[in-house]
């Protein structure tokens, strides 16, 4: 089956080319049978691999598939080589099964678009770009992958670029992630120098050996891949770029959110555990950047009017929480909340999507209101996948995956109660915001009319992930409420152990907060908002609210610490002074040029004279030498 692993990446690769050199000439229908079926195909191929995969490897192991020398030159040596291991197979099924699911909703979604294959060419490369990053054997290639996704990002969130807005949004993306990818580069070349590799396996074997844990290269190198997974995993200080890129088509969202892009930097880190844990003090400052970032995203998302925009902000939340386990080295339960929020954030991002074009393109909540009844199923979804995000107590995947955060937070050896309250606070803030978000939209009075009823290209992917937002918890139960650990059985191998500390609080204590804070949330989201109490509307009018609104100010502040110098200083150099050193150099080529055609006169005389007097000249200064 090793041979097969190369067809996951490989086959959406394909699709993208053909679409992109013959899109102009393939009906929609044909572009549409290309661009979901590979990511289909590359699902089922995912699927059958893993399978196969588990069943001969149930203590952990890796394949590993080699198809050529990429560059063998100084002593430095690349492969194209491709790793499959229980960490990477967890992220290829999410990014090929839930990718397929938003290619589907794209048909209908896209249908009238006049880049319907310009899309679909571009989803198939951001699909196959994030399948060789987690599936890249070495550093070198797992970086190509990077650069892909950070591309297609571009080319997605500005994919309607007549609008300067979007192409801004588009550049704001691009640029950001660019300051953590040249710090990940950077780490990358220190990888290289200090052991002569970067096959990942190598590295992780060499860094135990030659650093001690808290060792300066150590520490410097782990900095520098914690920059790159900031700016693709959108946490501080580089989240600003993710809730502008919602101006791309709301599939370009969902496959953002909850498959590729902004999972890469989760990715990152647990593949490098073994580093960071030679790093204790850059591991410590994952879980507090984690916990910061998702409790600033969360208030502004408790602000927003923007239906995209909330849920953008969650996502920036909800990977906070992610950085949070793996910062306190809760490895698998970080991995656990990567794929149920990829359930319930997708179908969010969907349903979304949905009411935004079948509410003629209006973005603002307050301006809806209603839709309960006129979309019974896309609210029956939505409601399950906010309920999910809300962490709702047994009935939904989000619980479980987020209370194994919220517990190893508090128990494990790195955790603290710091740390806990942080996660819990959040917790609390998330169930507010989903279901404010959820009464705004679709309770109320009905303010416009939707245009007609979706399809079933775009219902059937909202059923299918609001199903797995309900059971996909079930296959990662507690330690006290049931046997089944299948991602604990899967990663154990692969990541190092979660230290517990001596506190003997018992894990229930925090299952039964976690439920009240989750419950109460929603209840006071009904208060506020359901029933629109006198809080909620001076809260909305007030300074605080619209600070958290502006995402803390961060736009604002990095424009007047960066931006604004950046053009200062382009103003003042605007004819650039180092352009008139060449210029003056290419003035005074001219005139001595100038000078040296006056002596080509045609006269043979003067040739003569010149020839002589040059003659003497050299005579002279050799006599005097």
């Amino acid at each position: 089956m090793t041979n097969y692993i190369g067809l996951i990446p490989a086959i959406p690769l394909l699709s993208f080319l053909i679409i992109a050199l013959l899109g102009k000439f393939i009906p929609r229908k044909g572009v549409a049978i290309l661009g979901v079926g590979s990511v289909t195909l590359s699902s089922l191929i995912t699927i059958v691999t893993g399978v196969n995969f588990i069943s001969s490897h149930p203590d952990g192991g890796a394949w590993i598939s080699t198809f050529y020398t990429w560059i063998n030159a100084g002593g430095f040596s690349a492969d194209i080589s491709f790793r499959l291991d229980s960490l990477s197979l967890i992220f290829c099924f999410v990014i090929t099964f839930v990718g397929t699911l938003i290619h589907l909703y794209s048909i209908e979604f896209m249908k009238d678009d006049e880049g319907f294959a310009r899309f679909f060419a571009y989803m198939n490369l951001f699909v196959s770009s994030m399948l060789i990053l987690v599936l890249a054997d070495n550093l070198l290639l797992l970086y190509f992958g990077w650069e892909g996704v950070g591309l297609c990002s571009y080319l997605l969130i500005g994919f309607w670029y007549k609008d300067p807005a979007n192409g801004a949004a588009a550049r704001k993306a691009f640029i950001v992630t660019r300051i953590g990818d040249t710090s990940m580069i950077i780490g990358l070349f220190l990888l290289f120098v200090s052991f002569g590799t970067l096959n990942i396996e190598s590295v992780m074997q060499q860094a135990p050996v030659k650093w001690s844990p808290g060792a300066p290269l150590a520490v410097i190198s782990a900095i520098l891949l914690l920059g790159g997974a900031l700016g693709k995993s959108a946490q501080l200080p580089l989240q600003t770029w993710l809730p502008d890129a919602m101006a791309g088509p709301s599939p370009v969202s969902a496959l953002i959110h909850a498959a590729t892009m902004v999972t890469a930097g989760v990715y990152l880190i647990a593949r490098m555990n073994v580093l960071f844990t030679l790093a204790p003090a850059v591991q410590t400052a994952i879980a507090v950047i984690g916990a910061a970032t998702l409790l600033i995203a969360g208030f502004s998302a408790l602000t927003q009017h923007d239906l995209k925009r909330v849920l953008a902000y969650s996502t920036i939340s909800q990977i906070g929480y992610m950085f949070l386990a793996l910062g306190v080295g809760a490895w698998s339960a970080a991995i656990f909340h990567f794929m149920i929020h990829a359930f319930f954030k997708a179908l969010l991002f969907l349903g979304a999507g949905s009411i935004i074009l079948l509410l003629h393109e209006e973005h603002d909540m307050f301006k809806m209101g209603g839709l309960r009844k006129k979309l019974p199923v896309i609210f029956i979804t939505f409601l399950i996948g906010g309920a999910s995000l809300s962490a709702l107590p047994l009935i939904t995947a989000g619980f479980y995956s987020k209370d194994q955060i919220l517990w190893l937070s508090w128990s494990s050896g790195m955790g603290s109660k710091w740390l806990w309250l942080a996660g819990i606070t959040g917790a609390f803030i998330t169930s507010l915001y989903t279901f404010r978000m959820i009464f705004l939209t679709f309770f109320g009075e009905l303010k416009i009319q939707p245009k007609h009823k979706p399809g079933l290209l775009m219902t059937i992917p909202l059923i299918i992930l609001a199903s797995l937002s309900l059971v996909g918890g079930f296959i990662e139960l507690p330690d006290n409420l049931g046997p089944i650990r299948l991602f604990s059985k899967l990663l154990t191998p692969l990541l190092p152990a979660i230290t517990l500390s001596n506190e003997t609080t018992p894990e229930w204590m925090f299952q039964i907060i976690s439920a009240i804070i989750s419950v109460g949330g929603i209840y006071l989201a009904y208060i506020f908002f359901y029933k629109k109490s006198a809080f909620s509307v001076s809260f909305g009018k007030s300074r605080l609210s619209y600070f958290f609104y502006k995402g803390w100010e961060f736009d604002r502040l990095y424009d007047i610490l960066f931006v604004r110098p950046i053009v200062w200083l382009s103003e003042i150099n605007k004819k650039d002074f180092i352009d008139k050193i060449y210029t003056c150099i290419a003035t005074a080529t001219g005139f001595f040029n100038m000078l040296l055609t006056k002596t080509q006169n045609g006269k043979l005389r003067w040739y003569v004279t010149v020839l002589t007097a040059g003659i003497i000249v050299l005579l002279t200064i050799m006599l005097i030498l």
